[in-house]
Protein backbone atom coordinates (compact mmCIF):
# COMPACT_ATOMS: atom_id res chain seq x y z
CA UNK A 1 0.00 0.00 0.00
CA UNK A 2 3.24 2.41 0.74
CA UNK A 3 4.43 1.54 -2.79
CA UNK A 4 1.02 2.37 -4.60
CA UNK A 5 1.28 6.11 -2.21
CA UNK A 6 4.55 6.66 -3.22
CA UNK A 7 3.49 5.81 -7.16
CA UNK A 8 0.38 8.16 -6.72
CA UNK A 9 2.72 10.98 -5.02
CA UNK A 10 5.31 10.59 -7.58
CA UNK A 11 2.65 10.68 -10.28
CA UNK A 12 1.27 13.99 -8.82
CA UNK A 13 4.57 15.44 -9.63
CA UNK A 14 6.57 15.07 -5.96
CA UNK A 15 10.19 14.01 -5.18
CA UNK A 16 9.82 11.05 -2.74
CA UNK A 17 12.24 9.80 -0.67
CA UNK A 18 11.33 5.68 0.13
CA UNK A 19 12.79 5.00 3.41
CA UNK A 20 13.58 1.62 3.82
CA UNK A 21 14.95 -0.53 6.77
CA UNK A 22 14.56 -3.55 4.71
CA UNK A 23 15.54 -2.46 1.14
CA UNK A 24 16.50 -6.22 -0.38
CA UNK A 25 12.38 -6.33 0.28
CA UNK A 26 10.35 -8.94 -2.18
CA UNK A 27 8.08 -6.11 -2.83
CA UNK A 28 10.49 -3.22 -4.12
CA UNK A 29 10.42 -3.44 -8.00
CA UNK A 30 11.56 -1.08 -9.95
CA UNK A 31 10.31 2.25 -8.48
CA UNK A 32 8.93 4.71 -10.89
CA UNK A 33 10.92 8.44 -11.64
CA UNK A 34 11.20 10.61 -9.01
CA UNK A 35 11.52 8.06 -6.10
CA UNK A 36 14.83 7.67 -4.55
CA UNK A 37 15.47 4.71 -2.42
CA UNK A 38 17.18 5.12 0.95
CA UNK A 39 18.38 2.34 2.92
CA UNK A 40 19.12 3.06 6.37
CA UNK A 41 21.48 0.79 7.17
CA UNK A 42 19.82 -1.00 10.08
CA UNK A 43 17.41 -4.29 10.56
CA UNK A 44 15.04 -2.88 13.19
CA UNK A 45 12.85 0.50 12.96
CA UNK A 46 14.01 0.71 16.57
CA UNK A 47 17.81 1.54 15.99
CA UNK A 48 17.06 3.58 12.67
CA UNK A 49 16.31 6.67 14.63
CA UNK A 50 19.56 8.32 14.42
CA UNK A 51 20.11 7.89 10.69
CA UNK A 52 16.68 9.21 10.57
CA UNK A 53 17.74 12.18 12.38
CA UNK A 54 20.43 12.75 10.30
CA UNK A 55 18.53 12.55 7.64
CA UNK A 56 15.90 15.55 8.91
CA UNK A 57 18.73 17.84 9.27
CA UNK A 58 19.97 17.35 5.96
CA UNK A 59 17.38 16.75 3.58
CA UNK A 60 14.65 18.65 5.59
CA UNK A 61 11.44 17.24 3.36
CA UNK A 62 8.05 18.89 3.66
CA UNK A 63 6.33 15.74 5.62
CA UNK A 64 7.01 12.69 6.36
CA UNK A 65 4.83 9.21 6.38
CA UNK A 66 5.31 6.65 9.02
CA UNK A 67 3.92 3.54 8.00
CA UNK A 68 3.97 1.49 11.26
CA UNK A 69 3.67 1.80 14.43
CA UNK A 70 7.51 1.49 15.45
CA UNK A 71 8.10 3.80 12.49
CA UNK A 72 6.07 6.26 14.07
CA UNK A 73 7.40 6.26 17.09
CA UNK A 74 11.18 6.28 15.63
CA UNK A 75 10.21 9.34 13.81
CA UNK A 76 8.98 11.23 16.84
CA UNK A 77 11.66 10.77 18.40
CA UNK A 78 14.38 11.30 15.26
CA UNK A 79 12.59 14.89 14.91
CA UNK A 80 13.11 15.68 18.13
CA UNK A 81 16.66 14.76 17.55
CA UNK A 82 17.06 16.55 14.81
CA UNK A 83 15.64 19.86 15.91
CA UNK A 84 13.64 20.41 12.99
CA UNK A 85 9.19 21.04 12.37
CA UNK A 86 8.71 18.18 9.64
CA UNK A 87 4.98 17.54 9.75
CA UNK A 88 4.88 13.79 10.59
CA UNK A 89 1.78 12.02 9.40
CA UNK A 90 1.45 8.09 11.06
CA UNK A 91 -0.44 5.53 9.40
CA UNK A 92 -1.78 2.36 11.07
CA UNK A 93 -2.81 -0.94 9.32
CA UNK A 94 -4.07 -3.22 11.75
CA UNK A 95 -6.28 -3.88 14.65
CA UNK A 96 -3.49 -3.28 17.45
CA UNK A 97 -5.82 -4.78 19.89
CA UNK A 98 -7.23 -8.04 18.18
CA UNK A 99 -3.10 -8.41 17.69
CA UNK A 100 -1.73 -8.64 21.46
CA UNK A 101 -5.14 -10.27 22.56
CA UNK A 102 -3.30 -13.40 24.31
CA UNK A 103 -0.55 -11.65 25.25
CA UNK A 104 0.99 -11.38 28.57
CA UNK A 105 0.05 -8.48 30.10
CA UNK A 106 3.56 -7.03 30.41
CA UNK A 107 3.82 -7.54 27.14
CA UNK A 108 0.60 -5.56 25.74
CA UNK A 109 1.86 -2.82 28.52
CA UNK A 110 5.17 -2.62 26.41
CA UNK A 111 3.69 -2.03 23.12
CA UNK A 112 0.59 0.04 24.54
CA UNK A 113 2.39 2.43 26.90
CA UNK A 114 5.10 4.02 24.31
CA UNK A 115 2.05 4.52 21.70
CA UNK A 116 0.13 6.82 24.93
CA UNK A 117 3.24 9.05 25.28
CA UNK A 118 4.71 9.55 22.20
CA UNK A 119 1.55 9.77 19.62
CA UNK A 120 0.32 13.14 20.95
CA UNK A 121 3.39 14.33 19.15
CA UNK A 122 2.05 13.21 15.70
CA UNK A 123 0.20 15.55 13.92
CA UNK A 124 -2.29 13.43 12.22
CA UNK A 125 -2.66 9.50 12.50
CA UNK A 126 -4.19 8.04 9.79
CA UNK A 127 -6.48 4.83 10.28
CA UNK A 128 -7.33 2.49 7.44
CA UNK A 129 -10.73 1.60 8.62
CA UNK A 130 -13.69 2.91 11.00
CA UNK A 131 -12.41 -0.33 13.48
CA UNK A 132 -9.06 0.65 13.77
CA UNK A 133 -9.52 4.51 14.50
CA UNK A 134 -11.92 2.84 17.44
CA UNK A 135 -9.34 0.79 18.33
CA UNK A 136 -6.40 3.25 18.73
CA UNK A 137 -8.06 5.81 20.10
CA UNK A 138 -8.83 3.72 22.83
CA UNK A 139 -5.36 2.79 22.75
CA UNK A 140 -3.89 5.90 22.75
CA UNK A 141 -6.16 8.38 24.24
CA UNK A 142 -5.87 10.89 21.30
CA UNK A 143 -8.58 12.92 19.96
CA UNK A 144 -10.83 12.62 17.30
CA UNK A 145 -9.08 15.67 15.50
CA UNK A 146 -5.80 13.77 15.88
CA UNK A 147 -7.48 10.23 14.39
CA UNK A 148 -8.47 10.54 10.57
CA UNK A 149 -9.40 7.42 8.51
CA UNK A 150 -8.08 6.98 4.92
CA UNK A 151 -9.31 4.07 2.73
CA UNK A 152 -6.08 2.01 1.54
CA UNK A 153 -4.97 2.42 -2.13
CA UNK A 154 -5.79 -0.93 -3.21
CA UNK A 155 -7.35 -0.47 -6.95
CA UNK A 156 -4.70 1.08 -9.02
CA UNK A 157 -4.16 1.49 -13.02
CA UNK A 158 -2.03 -1.46 -13.02
CA UNK A 159 -5.08 -4.20 -11.25
CA UNK A 160 -6.63 -4.98 -14.82
CA UNK A 161 -2.97 -5.48 -16.82
CA UNK A 162 -1.60 -7.45 -13.57
CA UNK A 163 -4.92 -9.42 -13.29
CA UNK A 164 -4.62 -10.01 -17.19
CA UNK A 165 -1.70 -11.87 -17.09
CA UNK A 166 -1.04 -15.57 -17.85
CA UNK A 167 -1.17 -17.97 -14.98
CA UNK A 168 1.20 -20.92 -15.68
CA UNK A 169 -0.86 -23.83 -13.11
CA UNK A 170 -3.63 -26.13 -14.71
CA UNK A 171 -6.46 -25.32 -12.28
CA UNK A 172 -6.40 -21.63 -13.63
CA UNK A 173 -7.45 -22.40 -17.09
CA UNK A 174 -10.97 -24.20 -17.04
CA UNK A 175 -13.85 -23.53 -15.33
CA UNK A 176 -15.66 -26.59 -15.14
CA UNK A 177 -14.45 -27.54 -11.34
CA UNK A 178 -14.62 -24.20 -9.14
CA UNK A 179 -10.91 -22.73 -8.10
CA UNK A 180 -11.27 -21.16 -4.57
CA UNK A 181 -8.19 -18.97 -3.37
CA UNK A 182 -6.66 -18.01 -0.78
CA UNK A 183 -3.59 -15.37 -0.35
CA UNK A 184 -1.35 -14.12 2.19
CA UNK A 185 1.18 -14.81 4.86
CA UNK A 186 1.13 -18.59 6.45
CA UNK A 187 1.08 -17.29 10.14
CA UNK A 188 -1.88 -17.59 12.54
CA UNK A 189 -3.42 -14.16 11.40
CA UNK A 190 -4.45 -15.51 8.71
CA UNK A 191 -6.16 -18.75 9.84
CA UNK A 192 -5.66 -20.70 6.83
CA UNK A 193 -6.35 -23.98 8.89
CA UNK A 194 -9.63 -22.57 9.55
CA UNK A 195 -10.03 -22.41 5.54
CA UNK A 196 -8.93 -26.02 4.98
CA UNK A 197 -11.19 -27.49 7.46
CA UNK A 198 -14.06 -25.16 5.87
CA UNK A 199 -12.85 -26.38 1.97
CA UNK A 200 -12.87 -29.83 3.39
CA UNK A 201 -16.86 -29.62 3.92
CA UNK A 202 -17.35 -27.91 0.35
CA UNK A 203 -15.35 -30.69 -1.00
CA UNK A 204 -17.93 -33.41 0.59
CA UNK A 205 -20.83 -31.20 -1.11
CA UNK A 206 -19.15 -30.85 -4.79
CA UNK A 207 -16.14 -30.59 -6.68
CA UNK A 208 -13.51 -28.08 -6.15
CA UNK A 209 -10.08 -26.63 -5.62
CA UNK A 210 -8.15 -24.38 -3.11
CA UNK A 211 -5.28 -22.43 -4.12
CA UNK A 212 -3.53 -20.58 -0.64
CA UNK A 213 -1.11 -17.77 -2.03
CA UNK A 214 1.92 -17.06 0.30
CA UNK A 215 4.84 -18.55 2.45
CA UNK A 216 5.50 -18.62 6.51
CA UNK A 217 6.85 -20.63 9.07
CA UNK A 218 3.45 -22.28 9.37
CA UNK A 219 3.51 -23.87 5.80
CA UNK A 220 4.71 -27.69 7.73
CA UNK A 221 1.20 -27.39 9.93
CA UNK A 222 -0.47 -26.67 6.96
CA UNK A 223 0.07 -29.16 5.04
CA UNK A 224 -0.17 -31.77 7.91
CA UNK A 225 -3.64 -30.43 8.27
CA UNK A 226 -4.30 -31.01 4.40
CA UNK A 227 -3.01 -34.38 4.76
CA UNK A 228 -4.83 -35.23 7.80
CA UNK A 229 -7.85 -34.20 5.97
CA UNK A 230 -7.35 -36.20 2.38
CA UNK A 231 -7.26 -32.73 0.76
CA UNK A 232 -3.46 -33.80 -0.96
CA UNK A 233 -4.77 -33.83 -4.42
CA UNK A 234 -7.24 -30.78 -4.47
CA UNK A 235 -5.06 -28.12 -2.76
CA UNK A 236 -2.23 -26.27 -3.96
CA UNK A 237 0.44 -24.18 -1.86
CA UNK A 238 2.45 -22.40 -5.22
CA UNK A 239 4.47 -19.94 -2.00
CA UNK A 240 4.67 -16.23 -2.56
CA UNK A 241 3.86 -14.64 -5.96
CA UNK A 242 4.58 -11.46 -7.09
CA UNK A 243 1.21 -11.46 -9.22
CA UNK A 244 -1.56 -12.73 -7.28
CA UNK A 245 -4.06 -10.70 -8.92
CA UNK A 246 -3.98 -13.06 -12.13
CA UNK A 247 -5.06 -15.69 -9.86
CA UNK A 248 -8.10 -13.44 -8.23
CA UNK A 249 -9.36 -12.76 -11.90
CA UNK A 250 -9.54 -16.46 -12.46
CA UNK A 251 -10.47 -17.68 -9.28
CA UNK A 252 -14.50 -19.02 -8.68
CA UNK A 253 -14.14 -17.43 -4.76
CA UNK A 254 -12.29 -15.68 -2.80
CA UNK A 255 -12.27 -16.23 0.85
CA UNK A 256 -10.27 -14.53 4.22
CA UNK A 257 -10.38 -16.24 6.82
CA UNK A 258 -7.91 -14.23 9.13
CA UNK A 259 -8.62 -13.89 13.03
CA UNK A 260 -7.75 -9.64 12.77
CA UNK A 261 -6.85 -7.45 10.51
CA UNK A 262 -6.75 -3.36 9.61
CA UNK A 263 -8.32 -3.17 6.36
CA UNK A 264 -7.78 -6.36 4.50
CA UNK A 265 -6.25 -5.68 1.31
CA UNK A 266 -6.75 -9.09 -0.44
CA UNK A 267 -10.28 -8.67 -0.16
CA UNK A 268 -10.57 -5.11 -1.27
CA UNK A 269 -8.42 -6.57 -4.70
CA UNK A 270 -10.97 -9.42 -5.49
CA UNK A 271 -13.93 -7.12 -4.98
CA UNK A 272 -12.24 -4.95 -7.76
CA UNK A 273 -11.99 -7.71 -10.00
CA UNK A 274 -15.62 -9.03 -9.33
CA UNK A 275 -14.30 -11.97 -7.69
CA UNK A 276 -16.92 -13.46 -5.25
CA UNK A 277 -16.27 -13.42 -1.63
CA UNK A 278 -16.76 -14.99 1.97
CA UNK A 279 -14.43 -13.36 5.09
CA UNK A 280 -14.41 -13.57 8.69
CA UNK A 281 -16.56 -10.90 10.44
CA UNK A 282 -12.55 -9.99 12.47
CA UNK A 283 -11.79 -7.18 13.75
CA UNK A 284 -11.22 -4.69 11.88
CA UNK A 285 -12.09 -4.28 8.10
CA UNK A 286 -14.09 -7.12 6.68
CA UNK A 287 -17.43 -5.66 7.89
CA UNK A 288 -16.78 -2.60 5.98
CA UNK A 289 -15.53 -3.31 3.04
CA UNK A 290 -18.15 -5.72 2.37
CA UNK A 291 -21.00 -3.23 3.74
CA UNK A 292 -22.25 -5.53 6.86
CA UNK A 293 -22.40 -8.73 4.23
CA UNK A 294 -23.84 -6.56 1.46
CA UNK A 295 -21.24 -7.58 -0.99
CA UNK A 296 -20.54 -10.94 0.58
CA UNK A 297 -21.14 -13.73 3.83
CA UNK A 298 -19.39 -12.70 6.89
CA UNK A 299 -18.71 -15.78 9.17
CA UNK A 300 -17.53 -15.64 12.82
CA UNK A 301 -13.78 -16.52 13.16
CA UNK A 302 -12.27 -20.15 13.40
CA UNK A 303 -16.39 -21.25 12.30
CA UNK A 304 -14.88 -23.55 9.50
CA UNK A 305 -18.77 -24.78 9.67
CA UNK A 306 -20.11 -21.33 8.83
CA UNK A 307 -17.28 -20.62 6.33
CA UNK A 308 -17.82 -23.64 4.64
CA UNK A 309 -21.60 -23.01 4.29
CA UNK A 310 -20.85 -19.33 3.53
CA UNK A 311 -18.45 -20.93 0.51
CA UNK A 312 -21.24 -23.75 -0.77
CA UNK A 313 -23.97 -20.78 -1.14
CA UNK A 314 -21.89 -18.03 -2.80
CA UNK A 315 -20.71 -20.82 -5.54
CA UNK A 316 -23.94 -21.73 -6.29
CA UNK A 317 -25.86 -18.16 -6.41
CA UNK A 318 -22.39 -15.47 -6.79
CA UNK A 319 -22.96 -11.46 -7.16
CA UNK A 320 -22.42 -10.16 -10.21
CA UNK A 321 -18.80 -8.50 -11.21
CA UNK A 322 -20.03 -4.72 -11.51
CA UNK A 323 -22.04 -4.68 -8.20
CA UNK A 324 -18.62 -6.35 -6.31
CA UNK A 325 -16.60 -3.91 -8.02
CA UNK A 326 -19.02 -1.26 -7.02
CA UNK A 327 -18.57 -2.11 -3.14
CA UNK A 328 -14.75 -0.66 -3.35
CA UNK A 329 -15.00 2.43 -5.48
CA UNK A 330 -13.66 4.47 -2.09
CA UNK A 331 -10.05 2.20 -2.64
CA UNK A 332 -9.08 3.82 -5.55
CA UNK A 333 -5.37 4.68 -5.47
CA UNK A 334 -5.39 8.42 -6.37
CA UNK A 335 -8.61 9.20 -4.44
CA UNK A 336 -6.48 7.71 -1.25
CA UNK A 337 -3.49 9.36 -2.79
CA UNK A 338 -5.81 13.10 -2.60
CA UNK A 339 -6.39 12.33 1.12
CA UNK A 340 -3.15 11.31 1.98
CA UNK A 341 -1.50 14.65 0.49
CA UNK A 342 -3.96 16.31 2.80
CA UNK A 343 -3.28 14.92 5.86
CA UNK A 344 0.56 15.77 4.88
CA UNK A 345 -0.31 19.26 4.58
CA UNK A 346 0.47 19.17 0.75
CA UNK A 347 -1.65 19.41 -2.32
CA UNK A 348 -1.06 18.03 -6.19
CA UNK A 349 2.23 19.22 -7.42
CA UNK A 350 1.15 19.52 -10.61
CA UNK A 351 -1.97 21.70 -9.71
Amino acid sequence: MVLNLVDAFAACGYGVDLLAIRADSAHLGQLPAGVELIDLGVRHSGLAIFPLARYLRRVRPAALLAAKDRAIRAAVLARRLAGTSTRIVGRLGTNLSAALEGRAGVSRWLRVAPMRWIYPSVDTVVCVSEGVREDTARLTGLSAGQLTVIRNPVVTPRLASLAAEAVDHPWAHGAEVPLILGAGRLTEQKDFDTLVRAFAIVRRQRPARLVILGDGRLRGRLEARIAELGLGEDVALPGFTPNPYAWMARASLFVLSSAWEGSPNVLTEALALGTPSVATDCPSGPREVLAGGRFGPLVPVGDAEAMGAAMLATLADPLPGPTLRSAVADYHRDASAAAYLAALGLGSANG
